[in-house]
């Protein structure tokens, strides 16, 4: 099948590593495993700070739109697939060239606030929601999102994808960790905003957990560091900046506890290759994250702003023997559900259920 990837928050090829670009990677990679034709049909970024900006940047679309459509009617593809939908980052493409070429419109990974039909992003909350309308399919990653996407997106054309990526790396590393302190990992960029919140967040866990010794490896980099570095204690920090992704299945297999009390953490890849490198996970509760983590199973869930609540879960996984059932738990959820091979069949059954549904309604 050939398929027209489309992702207007970010493409895929974008210089600044996150956890959109991670995913939309993850989903070409599927879909090519699958034997299907991927194309990656635009790089036009819809994505954009300040609401006041969305007008020109929909001037801007008509044009682009114009160009992508021209080069599709020769050779048109079977399906557009269009990947992070919201009303910051609308699709003012995918709809109408899809329409036009007679073809299914799939989204993964959307969501809906009613909220913002009123408010400064209402152009973009109405675009998001027309896209939506036209879906064959929509797929959410967040379980957290289906609530507001069953209200505009009918029960039959709406399901849920897990998250997924290439876990090999992490799954074959070998535990490196040696007797001592307790050996915590937090991964995260260090910029304003819900970042700095968790670093802040986990400076304040730390404090209360005065019971225990330890150390923390950060990695991450960002305009923040030189104020949040200082709020852990020199002797038992290292703040080591940025790293490579080969680097990393090093730095999972030398800690033993995932420590990321996130503040509004939309979806963490760091989260699923700390589940494959077998570390237990302490995680915030809301966002992305409890999709991730089941709470006693493979981490623990906490309040991040009650600093007595995380140190809690770290002294719970002061014990050796809980984290290795708990690390080996989480192994085992992130290679049967978030492996690449768990994402391929999630992708097989929602391009099926799109050609369905698009037939139905032909």
């Amino acid at each position: 099948m050939k398929i027209a990837f489309y992702a207007p928050m970010k493409p895929p090829d974008h210089p600044v590593a996150s956890g959109d670009r991670t995913f939309a990677r993850a989903i070409l990679a599927a879909l090519r495993a699958l034997g299907h034709e991927v194309e990656v049909v635009s790089r036009f970024r819809s994505w954009c700070r300040d609401p006041g900006e969305q007008t020109a940047l929909a001037q801007t679309a008509e044009a682009e739109r114009r160009a992508v459509r021209g080069r599709l009617e020769t050779a048109p593809p079977d399906l557009w697939l269009t990947y992070h939908l919201y009303h910051k980052a609308p699709d003012w493409l995918g709809p109408e060239i899809s329409t036009d070429l007679g073809i299914p419109y799939v989204v993964i990974e959307a969501s809906f606030a009613e909220k913002q039909r009123s408010g400064p992003w209402r152009a973009g909350a109405a675009a998001a929601e027309a896209a939506l309308a036209k879906a064959s399919m929509v797929a959410a990653i967040q379980s957290e999102d289906l609530a507001g996407l069953r209200k505009i997106v009918p029960q039959e054309r709406l399901t849920h994808l897990a998250p997924f990526m290439e876990l090999g790396p992490f799954l074959r590393v070998e535990s490196g960790r040696d007797p001592g302190p307790l050996r915590l990992l937090a991964v995260g960029m260090m910029r304003a905003g819900s970042k700095a919140s968790t670093y802040q967040a986990l400076a304040k866990a730390l404090t209360a957990w005065v019971e225990a010794d330890w150390t923390l490896t950060a990695v991450g980099d960002g305009p923040e560091r030189s104020t949040l570095e200082p709020l852990f204690p020199e002797d038992k920090r290292r703040f080591i900046g940025a790293v490579a992704p080969d680097a990393m299945p090093a730095l999972y297999a030398a800690a033993d506890i995932f420590v990321w009390p996130a503040l509004k953490e939309p979806l963490g890849f760091v989260f699923l290759e700390a589940m494959a490198s077998g570390l237990p996970i302490i995680g915030g509760r809301g966002g992305g994250v409890p999709d991730l983590v089941q709470d006693g199973v493979n981490g623990f869930l906490v309040e991040p702003q009650e600093p007595r609540n995380v140190a809690a879960a770290l002294s719970r996984l002061a014990d050796p023997g809980l984290r290795a059932r708990m690390g080996a738990a989480g192994r085992l959820i992130a290679a049967e559900k978030h492996s690449l091979e768990a994402g391929m069949t999630g992708l097989s059954s929602l391009i099926a259920r799109a050609g369905a549904t698009t037939r139905e309604t032909a």
